[in-house]
């Protein structure tokens, strides 16, 4: 490890992943090194009328994008991998993970045609890397997805440590259980900085291992008398390897559809993560093929999302399954908040349709457990660790709030724990730390191929044009004398139907005409002004009649 240098700060931030729960993204910089450690997306909130994902802000990565060494990935999961492909276009730097989420980063990055360019490491919890002055480690952790690390940043003002999205399962399903040996050791050693995942921060006790969810799907396959129809989220690999073992247990077949599921369960079963028996694996073509009670069907759409496999089976429009009644349809998940709606007018669909749902409050032990931890396993990490300060990230600000009172429960300073807004700095010098100063740390946009074209004045727009829609005035002057030649003609859009409102139309006409004939007596003829007193006029008069402020677009020509 390079020397300490009296100058150099150690400098803490987060991009994307504090005050929210998505686009995770965190910086550790010393001196003139740099490390990141994932560069997840997030997926819209309701008011961002069109927009697909939203990543994080990386300009101040892009304007020192020469001490960027390395991006560090703990897992696989969209809100930590999901920004890569966007990131690496403008800021192309080696990406460091274990097997299956490199795997999993691979295939985002061959469709976006970046695979070529992208220097990949493979690490494991053995690793050792050296990236500047900065030493990383890497130690196991437990999750919903396998090969979970937690990341150990030894920088010359101490260690950093990040734990990255974790629980304690003590009996994991595929025997990959979290080094707690490893961990104390590295508390041992002495740790500046804990930065540790909040997502259930509000909740009591333990979060249940994994593997209970076993028995009671080989339980809920059993029962049923028809198909089941099973929707989890793609990358939770330990569920689909307990439903393919319960669909074994209980002699079922079993197709996959959505296409995030296939990719996950062949990239999973390629690396060796998930074992599907010889011969269980059919296509979805032959389901109707085989007795109802000899079928699983393994889905996405657990969160009710539009265009997913399950929403379109619950709408009857799925091209080659339909929901038949008597069917059991688990839903193998908690909504994400803001997600209940969708899940439930899922629910009502399918239940509409006869079938018989398996979802939410009455079943969430039985069907579902969190990949988070819960308040006692979090103390369990900051007892482990024992850091001098603590950062709580990845969670909305209320979760972070209730970690940094856990904090300190265990006996953490107060003054030492940091509660973030992305943006905001911690810079570490000899010792001691404080708050700094802030860096841009907004939302980049992503609607359709454009990355950051959409701003907050586009989305003002779209929703002006959503609430009371948009009403075109073309008008033909002469450019000898300023007459109107020809119009005004008035096109509206979502604001009134033309055929029931030609009074207002007409009257819309005349105030325009009148506008433009009072302005070119007074000699006003240049456009922005003329355009700005039609606006303004005809918006007086439309708000008057109506209660409702369209947009208002003149289009003034000359000949």
């Amino acid at each position: 490890m390079s020397k300490k240098n009296n100058q150099d700060k150690l400098i803490i931030f987060a991009l994307g992943g504090v005050g929210e729960i998505g686009k995770n993204m965190y910086v550790v910089q010393y001196g003139s090194d740099i490390v990141v450690v994932d560069s997840g997306l997030k997926f819209p909130e309701e008011e961002m009328l069109g927009i697909d994902v939203v990543i994080p802000d990386i300009t101040y990565l892009l304007d020192n994008r020469d001490k960027v060494r390395a991006i560090l990935v703990t897992h696989g999961h969209e809100d930590h991998i999901g920004g890569l492909p966007y990131v690496l276009k403008q800021l192309n730097v080696p990406v460091y993970a274990t097997r299956l989420t490199l795997g999993l980063i691979e295939n985002k990055l061959k469709e976006a045609g970046l695979l070529g360019d992208t220097k990949r490491i493979l690490i494991n919890a053995e690793s050792e890397v050296q990236l500047g002055s900065i030493k990383a480690s890497f130690f196991k952790t437990n999750h919903s997805i396998p090969d979970s690390v937690g990341i150990c940043l030894e920088t010359p003002e101490g260690a950093v440590v990040h734990t990255g999205d974790f629980k304690f399962d003590h009996t994991p399903v595929n025997n990959q259980f979290a080094d707690l040996q490893r961990i104390a050791e590295i508390g041992k050693r002495g740790v500046l900085v804990l930065l540790s995942d909040s997502t259930n921060a509000e909740r009591p006790g333990f979060t249940p291992s994994e593997s209970n969810i076993g028995k009671e799907l080989i339980d809920i396959f059993r029962n049923a008398k028809q198909r089941v129809v099973i929707a989890t989220f793609a990358s939770n690999v330990h569920r689909i390897q307990q439903i393919i073992d319960a669909a074994m247990e209980t002699r079922r077949k079993l197709t996959v559809i959505g296409r995030s599921m296939v990719n996950i369960v062949s990239i999973a079963s390629e690396l060796g993560y998930l074992h599907i028996p010889e011969g269980m694996l059919i296509e979805p073509e032959e389901v109707n093929k085989l007795p109802a009670d000899r079928v699983v069907i393994l889905s996405t759409g657990s969160q009710g999302e539009p265009m997913s496999a399950l929403t379109r089976m619950a709408r009857s429009t799925h091209r080659k399954v339909d929901i038949l009644p008597g069917d059991t349809v688990v839903i193998s998940a908690t909504p994400i908040p803001g997600n209940e709606r969708y899940v439930g007018r899922t629910v009502d669909e399918l239940m509409r349709l006869g079938a018989n749902v398996i979802y939410g409050p009455g079943s969430v032990t039985g069907v579902h457990v969190s990949g988070h931890g819960s308040q006692e396993e979090l103390k369990l990490m900051l007892n482990l660790i024992r850091p001098k300060y603590f950062i709580p990230v990845h969670g909305e600000y209320r979760m972070l709030r209730h970690h940094a009172m856990l904090a300190e429960s265990v006996g953490i300073d107060q003054e030492n724990i940091f509660l973030l807004d992305n943006g905001d700095t911690v810079e570490f010098q000899n010792g001691t730390a404080r708050k700094a100063g802030k860096l841009p740390a907004g939302n980049v946009l992503i609607d359709g191929l454009g990355v950051g074209d959409v701003g907050n004045i586009v989305l003002r727009d779209r929703k002006l044009l959503s609430q009371d829609g948009i009403l075109v005035v073309v008008v033909t002057l002469s450019k000898q004398d300023g007459a109107i030649m020809s119009g005004p003609d008035i096109i509206s859009r979502g604001f009134v139907y033309v055929r029931e409102s030609e009074g207002l139309l007409e009257e819309a006409n005349r105030i325009v005409s009148g506008t433009l004939q009072k302005l070119m007596s007074e000699n006003v003829n240049e456009w922005a002004s003329l355009k700005t007193n039609v606006k303004d006029a005809l918006g007086r008069f439309l708000y008057e009649q109506t209660r409702r402020r369209p947009m208002i677009l003149p289009i003034i020509m000359e000949v």
